[in-house]
Order: C-alpha cells, then structure tokens, then sequence
C-alpha cells in the first residue's frame, strides 16, 4: 500500500490516485504535488515522526512517500542531515541579530540535490524501473549518478556540453551513461523527456517527477528540527534559498506546509529566492506581480541556476509569494563577492550556492528583511564544482623568490 494519498495538480488543482499518474498534470502539465496522509499524521507524536536513528534524510521516513530507506551503510545513506553553522562574524558583519548557514556542500556528492536523487532511487526500485534518466547542468546529474551507483542502479544524464569538466568528470567517476547536448540545459532536459518517452526510463527532472520536492522537502524539516525548533525566536525564520529551475524552494515549501498540515509547526518561515540577474524569470515574474513566467536568454557564470525557462517556477514563485518572502536578482559580481565572504568563515560555496547570501546581502539593502529578523542561508553547493569560478573570486596568489627578504617586502606592502 502506497504511504501517499495521491496527487494535486499545482495548476488546476485536480487530484489523482496515486497509480493514476507518473509525471506531471495530464490536463495543463502542471506540476503535482504529493499528498500525504495527513489525518494519520496529524495523530502522531513527534517521537514517531522522526522515527529513524540515521542522521540523514531517512529520519523522516514516516514523512516520505516510500516504503523504506535504503543504502544505509553507502553514500545513498548519508544524504541529508547537513551541518546548520552559527556565523556571529558574518551576522555582524550584516547587523543581523541571528545568522546561520545550512551547508549542504557535505552531502555525499557535495550538493542538495542528493536529497531527491537518494528518494527518487528509492522509489525507482519500489516500482521495478532499471533506468533512470536525468537533465542536468552537472549537480543533479552527479547526485543521481553517485546515488545509484552506491546501490547499484543504472543511470543517465543528459548535459549541456558547457557544464563545468569537474562536474562532467564526477557523473562519469560514478559509471553513469553521460550524454553531452551540444545546446543549452533547456535542450538538454527535452531530449531526456523523448528519451524517457521511447526507452520507458524513469524520469528524475525536477519540475517534473514529483518526487524530486519529496526528497528536497527534509531540509525543511531539519531546519524545523534543529533552528525553529529549538533556537529562541521571537520573529519568524526569513530563508534565503537560490532558484534555478525552483524545484529546491518549492520542495523547501512543501516541508514547512506537510509539517504545519500534521500541527508540528506554528509559524511559517519566510521564504527568499534568489536568483542571478542573468537568468531571474522568476524574480522578474514576482517584480511584476504577476505568475506568468517568462522565459529569459540565461547568461550567468552560476552555471547550475542558469536556465531560460524554470520547469517549476509557479511552485517557487509561490513560495515566496504565500510565505511573505520576496525574490531578489544579484549579478555575478556581487555573486563572486558571496563566494569570497563565505570562504572567510570557513564554507566554500559554488557560485549558486552562494548567491542566496547575495541574496541576503541586497534583501537587506532594499529593506526585506530587518536586523532583528532570524535569518537562515542555505549553500546548496561545494565550491570544489566549480574552481575556476574559485579562482576568479578569490584572485591570483602572489608569486616571490625563494628568499626570505622577498616575504618582508611582501608583508610590507
């Protein structure tokens, strides 16, 4: 028996069985979200919630719309569970009163995405599929490649042929199928869904499986556990996330709204996307007031939010539009910037990770968020992505002698 209800259509509102649909909405392709049984769950007690010893994702199987965890004792395992870091140097820096990091550079493959890699496996071999197929720019390629392969499973990805080597080089260490588009991500992500059509693959994009937002959803619930829970707040929590395709703040959303349908969360945090100004269709869409999202000609150095069209940018749009938050566009100057600022305390972050401090940075300029406001900022990617990037925000080391008087003038100059 399947743990999950069914389906809501985002766009329509239509529900469905869960045997009745795989993908998105037959009626308009909206994006389904996944409804659990909240009746049952409304019952329980936060002992039975969080009912999994494992410090990963799979402590909140109760929560999850599979059977069981699986790949304890491999990386697919280990998923979730980031470290949560207070910053005082940064919050002062910044004037805030309260600042954390939620760095999720130490997932296994090095970013978020592991979390819906590691849940779409799962349900991957619950229904018997051999292969699984995904788009990407490299980070969620890397996270299903790496997830199945610590089970076992087949995988292909289909990449643009201008993602970052690093990340080319890490789908195939894991064995997976790599298949270079010589297009954009957009290219890329059509030819996975032809693919998925003819070969009978399942199909991991995000903005499309909707189970991507399931495993993407237990950051929310780690926050819940580990900041709102047990930190002294007197003002709701202000998240800042970066957006690319919206699938990860959608599925951030989606964890605050199972929580606080089963009584576990009074108040809802404060949700903020952030996105470069070279590819901010969904932060033009919010400035406009409107939920007609436009595509744009994406052109930033964050290569793993650089999309033309977000394949769930109504979900993430919303959840900043139905939390109070607000979207915020930086370019990759100040993008660069962040990198640099979050290596000084010890946290190097790619530059989409980064750009939800940028984010924070201009959120805090245009008066969005106040000093005494709680802020969290999630880096949702290891820096070790991109080094190039790195380098460029760090700039060029100085070159000396092999003299020691040579390191005196260094110094004092």
């Amino acid at each position: 028996m399947e743990k999950y209800v069914g389906y809501r259509c985002s766009v329509c509102g239509k529900r469905y069985q869960p045997g009745e649909v795989t993908y998105t909405c037959p009626e308009d392709d909206g994006i389904l979200d996944v409804l659990l049984d909240y009746e049952t769950l409304e019952d329980k007690s936060r002992e039975e919630l969080i009912c999994f010893p494992e410090e990963s994702l799979w402590r909140y199987l109760a929560l999850l719309p599979v059977e069981e965890a699986i790949g304890l004792g491999t990386p697919l395992g280990a998923a979730g569970w980031t470290p949560t870091y207070s910053t005082p140097r940064l919050a002062s820096e910044l004037g805030l009163k309260q600042l954390w990091i939620k760095d999720e550079s130490s997932n296994p493959t090095a970013s978020f995405k592991d979390r819906a890699s590691a849940l779409l496996v799962a349900r991957a071999r619950e229904i018997g599929a051999e292969v699984i197929v995904t788009a990407s720019t490299g980070n969620a390629g890397a996270a299903l490649a790496g997830m199945a392969a610590a089970v076992g499973h087949q995988s292909v990805i289909f990449a643009p042929k201008t993602a970052p080597p690093a990340k080319i080089a890490q789908l195939q260490i894991y064995g997976a199928r790599v298949i270079l588009v010589d297009d954009n991500y957009d290219a890329a992500y059509q030819l996975s869904l032809e693919a998925t059509e003819e070969f009978g693959w399942y199909n991991r994009n995000t903005g499309y499986n909707p189970f991507t937002a399931e495993g993407k959803k237990t950051a929310a619930f780690e926050i819940w556990e580990t900041v709102i829970e047990k930190k002294d707040l007197d003002r709701p929590l202000s998240v800042f996330v970066s957006v690319g395709d919206g699938n990860i703040i959608s599925g951030l959303h989606k964890g605050f709204k199972d929580l606080s349908e089963i009584g576990m969360l009074e108040r809802m945090p404060r949700i903020f996307g952030c996105q470069s100004t070279g590819s901010a269709a969904i932060a033009n869409a919010y400035q406009k007031g409107t939920e007609e999202i436009e595509p744009v000609s994406a052109d930033t150095l964050a290569d793993s939010i650089s999309v033309n069209l977000p394949s769930d940018g109504l979900r993430a749009l919303r959840a900043a539009t139905e939390t109070e938050g607000a979207y915020v566009a930086v370019d990759d100057q100040a993008i660069l910037q962040a990198v640099a600022d979050l290596g000084r305390v010890g946290i190097f972050a790619e530059p989409a990770g980064a750009t939800s401090y940028a984010g924070l940075k201009k959120a805090l300029e245009d008066g969005l968020v106040q000093p005494r406001d709680p802020v969290l900022v999630l880096n949702t990617g290891s820096g070790l992505k991109d080094v190039d990037a790195a380098m460029e925000a760090a700039g060029e080391a100085p070159v000396i002698k092999p003299d020691l008087d040579e390191v005196k003038k260094l110094l004092e100059s």
